[in-house]
């Protein structure tokens, strides 16, 4: 027989996932129906453009802080890069969580890397070759600007499947990267309450 106290702990947890769901939610419809551009138009307001400004935060922070937290959950040394990972995304128009993902498959998120190397994608590493970045943020910005420019841009790739065909010789890259894209995105649905900031 259910006791009572644990009825009242179900609902307190379905309650709380409602809430979180909801949530997201409101950020995706006030992140889509948003001006992309931050700044204020001649036109707006000052007040508008400090809301607008402040949404873009929210959203970044929103993101910075799940993939932070996702990455710690690895012990990864990639964790305090969070910001690099959502700002080059960004920059180069990516999924926020493609970058990371692969670093997922090539080094278990930083973890097993060629000596000094700051690379954790397996970028320009084949056979005695290895491609050495002096810093995570200078790789992020590496791998990031490379699959915009060289595997988007110039060979018209258009999702991570046909990236993969040009990026890896392995038929199942594509599958792990995707696991871990999901694995984030799932991360992301379950921590929506903290991840949000609440003073927009």
């Amino acid at each position: 027989m259910v006791k009572s106290d644990q009825i009242g702990f179900l609902n307190h947890k379905i309650m709380k996932q409602i809430i979180s769901f909801i949530v997201l939610i409101t950020f995706i419809v006030i992140t889509l129906t948003a001006p992309k551009n931050s700044f204020a138009e001649e036109r707006a307001s000052y007040s508008s453009a400090k809301i607008q400004s402040k949404l873009a935060r929210a959203k970044s922070d929103y993101r910075v802080n799940i993939l932070k937290k996702y990455l710690q959950t690895y012990n990864s040394p990639l964790a305090d890069n969070a910001d690099d990972f959502v700002k080059y995304a960004d920059m180069y128009n990516l999924d926020w969580k493609f970058v990371a993902a692969i670093s997922g498959v090539e080094s278990t998120f930083g973890h097993n890397i060629p000596n000094n190397s700051y690379n954790g994608w397996g970028w320009g590493v084949y056979g005695d070759n290895v491609t050495r970045f002096t810093s995570w943020e200078e790789g992020i910005l590496t791998v990031s600007k490379g699959l915009r420019e060289n595997y988007m841009d110039k060979w018209g790739a258009q999702n991570v499947y046909e990236i993969g065909r040009i990026y890896a010789a392995s038929p199942r890259w594509t599958g792990n990267v995707m696991l871990y894209m999901n694995r984030i995105q799932d991360f992301t649905l379950k921590n929506t309450m903290e991840a949000i900031p609440l003073s927009i």
